[in-house]
């Protein structure tokens, strides 16, 4: 078992059915925090093969810097490949306004097949 990390930022895993994960986020998503965020879903995903939806509800997300959309852009990349499709719930208005000046809004929040080849 890992420690926690020494802010307060953690993320809780819950996996309702063999397609579904849930990671509940809070705190920031920076760059201190974010590799650990990617490799927390990757172990996930690896876990459940059978996954198909990846939820990472933001609603206790803070702030996510350059560093953490990296990560979320990545993350995309890697569960676009797997057939899954990830899901950013509950977003605060800081992390849509993050989104939409980076143009990745569309292609991060699209359902499967829509998404745009921006994250690339």
């Amino acid at each position: 078992m890992t420690a926690p990390p020494s802010d307060d930022r953690r993320a809780t895993i819950a996996t309702p059915d063999r397609h579904t994960a849930h990671l509940h986020l809070s705190g920031d998503l920076g760059h201190t925090t974010a590799d650990e965020l990617l490799a927390l879903a990757v172990r996930q995903i690896a876990a459940q093969p059978g996954l198909r939806d990846l939820h990472l509800n933001c609603a206790q997300m803070r702030a996510c810097d350059p560093m953490g959309l990296s990560v979320l852009l990545a993350l995309h990349r890697r569960t676009s490949a797997a057939g899954i499709h990830l899901h950013l719930d509950d977003r605060p208005p800081a992390l849509d306004r993050l989104l939409t000046v980076t143009g990745t809004l569309g292609p991060l929040t699209s359902p499967p097949g829509r998404s745009s080849s921006t994250t690339g």
